[in-house]
């Protein structure tokens, strides 16, 4: 529970109060508009770069990834070669992508996961899920690389890269992010859009109906991020953690406690 506790108040200071919220709301709702409207007016560039992915029926360019829609949001989704399956933030958000599929398909948009992992290891992830949407290895061509989400041997032994549009440390060697691409009408692609972070967010529904309750994230540590408390939506009653990269560990992984620190 958070550590201030609630006031108790009657009704009608409750009210007030509520008005008060409610035109803070407001402003923010506006706000979020407004923002929402300025990323729609960003400049688009045009993709020329011949991408190939592998996926289960063949090759595919990133033009078949629309699969005949104009608009396509690409999740990059932190699963490198080798790796037992994705990252728990990333299927975190791909529940929620799921869930709206249909939704999405109706209104002109496809959506696809990208990952450097091989399609043999990609499908049984994807099948254990229960994820009906394309997911397509990109770990023949630069996607990634392209887009900053995968780094190379050398950025990792200097423990930097580009991230997030800014030289950052790197904890790991594959991060998340959300691409946005539109199809004209004569073929074209083009590049509208890419977020990553905290910009990932903005697709959480889950996150947003806790900030509407009492406990709100309650995300107190070792992290203070979802790697304290969210799992791959199979494992809710497995032991294990989730460590600062976003990787689950289980129990016979763990040797000290979930921030790294020596187990006393």
């Amino acid at each position: 529970m958070n550590a201030e506790q609630p006031r108790i108040v009657s009704h009608q200071e409750w009210l007030a109060e509520r008005l008060a919220l409610l035109e803070a709301e407001r402003v923010h709702t506006r706000e979020r508009d407004r923002l929402a409207e300025q990323r729609r007016r960003l400049p688009w560039v045009r993709v020329d770069k011949p991408y190939r992915f592998a996926s289960p029926d063949g090759l595919r360019t990133l033009a078949d990834l629309f699969a005949g829609r104009s608009q396509l949001l690409v999740k990059h989704f932190m699963f490198g070669p080798g790796w037992e399956e994705g990252c728990v933030g990333c299927s975190f958000e791909s529940d929620h992508i799921e869930a709206a599929m249909t939704h999405l398909q109706h209104h002109d948009v496809a959506f696809a996961a990208v990952s450097r992992a091989p399609v043999a290891e990609i499908e049984p992830f994807r099948r254990r899920m229960g994820w009906r949407f394309a997911w397509v290895s990109s770990a023949d061509s630069d996607f990634n690389y392209d887009f900053h989400v995968s780094f190379t041997p050398e950025e990792m032994v200097r423990g930097r890269g580009i991230y997030n549009y800014r030289e950052d440390d790197l904890p790991v060697e594959e991060l998340s992010g959300l691409s946005v691409f539109y199809r004209d009408t004569d073929g074209a692609v083009y590049h509208t859009y890419s977020t990553f972070g905290r910009g990932g967010e903005e697709i959480l529904g889950s996150y947003m109906i806790l900030d509407m309750l009492p406990l709100g994230r309650n995300e107190n540590g070792p992290n203070h991020n979802l790697t304290d408390w969210v799992r791959h939506h199979d494992r809710y009653a497995a032991g294990g953690y989730v460590d600062e990269t976003g990787r689950f560990r289980g129990d016979a992984e763990c040797c000290g406690t979930h921030d790294g620190s020596a187990a006393v």
